[in-house]
């Protein structure tokens, strides 16, 4: 998974429409993404309303097509200066060599430098979270999150946001519980940030943390310290899983997990986590996104979990959470056009059994589980809203239950 982020970013609204730091030379009160100095009195604000979240999903029609970005643009959805963050399917192998994330990057990217006034290093700080590989039915597509105003806000909870990086995490930390504790800091800010103050009301939490390379190791090794493992592969599931504990940690999921529990007690797991990890960073670095009163916009995110791979009733329940009204016994034709999308984890199950049957995908040569797995909870999810432009990643550990993971789900809720 591709996720790109420079800095300690705050972006939600916050609890009222003053919490919000806005730059003059921006469309729509855009939040700076960068820590800001006091407000001057004597810059213009916006008067009355709110700087709500816009939120639409469009199709990717070849590796390097923003096409659908382009059209809300012009059609007046939002601005180009609006946008604040993406997230995306693109059609490659998921792999490192994945190159398709690369040039969706730089797609979406051109089109926000086209139409807008922000330069590529504006732009560089976006969040742009692309996870490559649809397999089976999975088609690529991007779910694009914008700020406009709101005149007349509602008071009740709507969608928001909150960016926050962690201290740094050290080599040594990951897999271990100082990963975990530096992690839920990190939460804690970032729910700050968004003006939560409910944990219950965080839905979804999206993070990148570094991973282990033969050059962290070394580096540890020479300041006498030790590492979980020199298993550079491993290491990115663990960077993960420790990750799902610290945001179990940070919203009082869980209590503190011991050393020995981490990566080994599946039965300790966060119900909104979605983590990732990679080698260009050295801290964590957390978007929580949840719902908070009187920031206005007509969008609401809820969640649940799927229990196994075949749980569609999961999906079903992170809709009800998020306020779509659905029968005892959903069908696909009762989601209508109020759905935006939903945010999937998955696994193959570790002890190789779904529902009392036998399954081969952790013991297949030819195809990574991986690709077992995604192409699996894709087409299930697909077939639950009718819909394959749907949000699949895979690699749960301490995300969600063993074989099964954690659903987020945004709907239009309307004025």
């Amino acid at each position: 998974m591709n996720w790109r982020l420079g800095v300690c970013c705050h972006i939600g609204a916050g609890p009222s429409c003053a919490n919000v730091h806005r730059s003059p030379a921006r469309s729509r009160g855009w939040p700076c993404w960068w820590p800001q100095p006091e407000p001057d009195p004597q810059s213009p604000r916006p008067q009355g309303g709110c700087v709500a979240f816009e939120v639409r999903k469009v199709e990717i029609g070849s590796v390097n097509d923003a096409s659908g970005l382009a059209a809300l643009i012009d059609d007046g959805a939002f601005g180009a200066d609006d946008v604040f963050g993406i997230i995306g399917k693109t059609e490659g192998n998921g792999g490192v060599n994945d190159f398709t994330r690369v040039l969706a990057d730089m797609a979406f990217d051109q089109v926000l430098l086209e139409r807008g006034t922000r330069g590529q290093s504006e732009i560089d700080q976006i969040p742009m979270v692309w996870s490559g590989g649809c397999d089976g039915v999975i088609t690529p597509h991007a779910t694009v999150f914008a700020r406009v105003d709101d005149p007349n806000p509602r008071p009740e909870p709507r969608l928001t946001a909150g960016i926050a990086m962690s201290e740094v995490i050290q080599p040594e930390d990951i897999g271990r519980p100082a990963m975990v504790e530096k992690i839920a800091h990190g939460v804690r800010d970032a729910m700050k940030a968004a003006g939560i103050t409910d944990p219950s009301e965080v839905h979804y939490v999206q993070t990148k943390t570094p991973l282990l390379t033969m050059e962290t190791i070394n580096d540890a090794k020479s300041r006498g310290q030790t590492v979980f493992s020199e298993d550079i592969h491993q290491s990115m599931d663990m960077s993960n899983g420790t990750t799902g504990l610290g945001i179990a940690v940070g919203l009082g999921e869980i209590d503190m997990p011991t050393a020995e529990q981490i990566g080994k007690d599946h039965s300790l797991y966060s119900s909104v986590a979605s983590c990732s990890s990679g080698v260009e960073l050295e801290r964590g670095q957390i978007v929580v996104v949840g719902n908070a009163p009187g920031v206005g916009g007509r969008y609401r995110i809820g969640h649940s979990v799927m229990e196994d791979a075949l749980d569609f009733d999961g999906i079903y329940r992170a809709l009800r959470s998020a306020g779509l009204d659905l029968p005892d016994r959903p069908h696909p034709g009762d989601i209508d056009e109020r759905f935006v999308n939903v945010f999937l984890k998955c696994e193959a199950a570790p002890d190789a059994t779904l529902r009392g049957r036998r399954q081969i995908m952790l013991d297949d040569s030819d195809v990574h589980w991986h690709r077992h797995a995604k192409g699996a909870v894709g087409g299930v999810t697909a077939a639950a809203v009718g819909d394959p432009a749907v949000f699949v990643s895979v690699g749960a550990l301490h995300q969600g239950p063993a074989g099964g993971g954690p659903v987020a789900a945004i709907v239009d809720v309307g004025d």
